[in-house]
């Protein structure tokens, strides 16, 4: 009898499987985009501040333009490394166990983790990255050629994500529980988002119209792609764990947001302020203008410029990835465009159903009286009312709001006081690093941008 049998049975580590099931890795992508989003250094500096949501008080360097070497290689790392990469592995395992939801839902988050690196960077390694040792070197796509490749994923994923499929293990899906419903219209909204978000470039109504008639959108707040955080850290929101638990105070609400809401520019009062923001020393909502070097000073201080409100410093505050009162606007100005149908009624029935979603996500505010004078539906002014109610909807949404207002450039923002730079970034600098490990594409890149790797350079569908 031989003495190896079954050898190789009794010398394996039941504690220690050579693959992880698929579905282990959903949790952990879906936390690490939501912190790099959330991050007060990440979409706090970078897409808060920049969108005029957020102000500081000190350490402002940030908000004048003058971003973080670290935050920006963070933020490439994070959705390449621990978002992107996982999915892409977790996608792999999922077919080799031919479970057909998890498939659908990794490749959502890939479709996710790309747009938003496309949409921050401008051109990225996609269809040669991912390839681990085989490629260490990847090429740079146009942001068009990205933009078609996740259309694709997300019509992929579109596909698996159907409930007779299968479904999701709840305890490792922290987004949706386990419902792969809700992951399918997550997928065919984020479509939606990123058809309008290149539409000033390449306009797909057809494609657009399909979805619209699909019946795969988000109906409801209920449907919200979010993260919702823990009440202790480290696992609470990122905003709590800065500015509460860490006591860093600086930020604050910018001017621009407290003036469309407490009737400064002539707009009806805004019952979303109190939940944005709290009273200052004084006992009054106010706001500081972005930038300013030299600060904090008599004018702009902890004292006299209002704090964020307690309900965006809760540490449970989710992280939202893709809501419906985003989607709202979106379709608002859809419609407006005749993308999908409707006309001007469409557009002024999705543009109201924006703001009370939006009046809703802020603590339940009361809309009371503010459908009205200026905020009432005007089919000459709509692009711009729609534009700017969203802008205000996604407070706190640092990234997600710097981006969309790059796109439609609601409400009209004044550059930072004192910044380094005389307009609002349009996009983030690649990395440092880049130019050392991938320099011949990082340099062919660069070259095939107009203005080169700077802040000011405008991505594809900017131009």
């Amino acid at each position: 009898m031989s003495c190896d049998k079954d050898f190789d049975e009794l010398n394996s580590n039941p504690n220690d499987p050579t693959a992880v099931p698929s579905e282990l890795l959903l949790g952990s992508m879906i936390r690490s985009t939501g912190n790099v989003m959330y991050s007060t250094f990440n979409g706090g500096d970078m897409g808060a501040c920049w969108a005029q949501h957020f102000s500081k008080v000190q350490y402002n360097d940030e908000e004048r333009y003058i971003p973080r070497e670290s935050a920006i290689g963070n933020v490439w790392a994070v959705l390449y490394e621990s978002v992107a990469a996982d999915a892409n592995a977790m996608y792999e395992l999922a077919v080799l166990e031919e479970n057909t939801v998890a498939q659908g839902a990794a490749l959502t988050m890939k479709a996710y983790a790309f747009l938003l690196l496309t949409d921050l960077y401008g051109d990225i390694p996609f269809t040669e990255a991912l390839q681990g040792a085989t490629n260490i070197s990847p090429v740079y796509d146009s942001q068009q050629t990205v933009y078609n490749g996740c259309l694709a994923i997300l019509d992929d994923a579109i596909s698996k994500l159907n409930p007779a499929n299968g479904s999701l293990d709840s305890s490792q899906d922290i987004m949706y529980g386990g419902d792969v419903s809700k992951w399918r219209k997550f997928a065919a909204s984020l479509k939606f988002r990123a058809l309008m978000r290149m539409s000033g470039k390449d306009a797909r109504p057809s494609e657009m119209q399909a979805l619209v008639n699909s019946g795969l959108l988000f109906s409801s707040s209920a449907d919200d792609a979010n993260l919702v955080y823990l009440s202790d850290a480290p696992n609470a929101n990122p905003i709590y764990e800065s500015v509460v638990f860490g006591t860093r105070n600086e930020w604050k609400i910018n001017s621009e947001i407290v003036e469309r809401m407490d009737g400064t520019l002539g707009l009806p009062i805004d019952n979303r302020l109190p939940v944005m923001a709290q009273e200052n020393a004084d006992g009054v909502y106010r706001g500081k203008p972005s930038g300013i070097q030299g600060v904090p000073n008599n004018d702009y201080n902890y004292a006299n410029v209002s704090p964020l409100g307690e309900f965006y410093l809760r540490p449970e505050l989710p992280a939202v990835f893709l809501s419906y009162t985003e989607l709202q606007f979106l379709l608002a100005e859809a419609a407006k465009k005749n993308y999908i149908s409707g006309g001007d009624a469409a557009a002024a029935a999705y543009y109201q159903s924006g703001i009370e979603s939006s009046f809703a996500d802020n603590d339940g505010a009361d809309i009371d009286a503010y459908y009205a004078g200026l905020i009432v539906y005007n089919s000459s002014t709509a692009l711009e009312q729609i534009a700017t109610q969203k802008w205000i909807a996604l407070y706190s949404q640092g990234f997600e709001a710097w981006i969309e207002w790059k796109r439609t450039g609601y409400p009209a923002l004044t550059p930072a006081i004192d910044g380094a730079i005389n307009e609002i970034p349009s996009r983030l600098t690649y990395p440092v690093i880049e130019q050392s490990l991938n320099a011949a594409n990082y340099n062919a890149a660069v070259a095939n941008m107009p203005g080169g790797d700077k802040l000011t350079t405008p991505i594809w569908w900017m131009n």
